[in-house]
């Protein structure tokens, strides 16, 4: 097997462990003076690659991420270099400017042919817009194979295993590289960046570039018409045995 180099695409969202609200003018979710972090999904990916690497499964030539975002995001890209990436790139995207994901693959379809990647391991969704697309649509425009919502992933020879869980088992497919593998919570546990290895990634590269210079636009072809809290949950009700609940439910127009 040729020596892998593997990018993969990370996002700064919403820490997980925050409730989101919706913002006044209901187009979105409040975004300032929250907490961000690194995508967990993404978190999975890096972990991933990094330990390719450290069990020798593949030769692995570079690990590079990639961040499109305002400034901060340089702070997610950091965190991934303490984890264990070789390099990053900053594709620098003003404050509240979104990207769709198309835009999203087309970014990273160019830095796939600049960097000569042949390995894309990124997480099957982002946690702020659930879109899980990305990574179909990149695998779409490079015509590469693809292993979604992977779980387990092994390297045969040549080939690429790459498991995933779907109703009542596990699905296995194979392929050969170049490819796209977007990864599920099944995957692995991610590690903590030690401090050292926080000092560290200071000083590993970190190159900044801007949508115009990898020749994409952002085009927008969707439009959030309003966002809003879900309704409440209504209480629910005791009943004494089957035959009450029977007759609550027919009461409900439920049966």
């Amino acid at each position: 097997m040729s020596s892998l180099r593997i990018l993969v695409p990370i996002k700064r969202v919403i820490d997980y462990a925050v409730k989101p609200r919706v913002n006044k003018a209901q187009t979105g979710v409040e975004t300032a003076g929250v907490k961000h972090s690194m995508n967990p999904f993404d978190e999975l990916s890096i972990e991933e690659s990094v330990r390719i690497r450290e069990k020798k499964s593949a030769p692995v030539e570079d690990i590079c991420v990639i961040s499109a975002g305002p400034p901060k995001a340089v702070d997610v890209l950091r965190t991934a270099m303490a984890m264990g990436a070789d390099r990053a790139i900053h594709v620098d995207v003003k404050e509240g400017e979104e990207l769709e994901p198309l835009s999203v693959a087309k970014l990273l379809r160019a830095v796939v042919e600049k960097e000569k990647s042949n390995l894309v391991v990124l997480g099957k969704q982002s946690i702020d817009d659930d879109s899980a697309q990305t990574g179909q649509m990149l695998a779409g425009l490079l015509g590469w194979a693809q292993a979604t919502q992977a779980s387990e992933v092994k390297f045969e020879g040549d080939n690429v295993l790459v498991t995933k869980e779907v109703d009542g088992g596990v699905e296995t497919v194979k392929a050969k590289l170049p490819m796209i593998i977007t990864t599920d919570l099944r995957l692995n546990e991610p590690r903590y960046a030690s401090l050292p290895n926080i000092m560290k990634a200071k000083k590993k590269p970190l190159v900044k570039m801007s949508l115009s210079d990898l020749g994409v636009a952002n085009e927008r072809r969707l439009k959030i018409v309003k966002v809003e809290e879900p309704a409440p949950r209504q209480g629910g009700g005791k009943v004494e045995d089957v035959d009450g609940l029977i007759s609550k439910l027919k009461e409900l127009g439920a049966i």
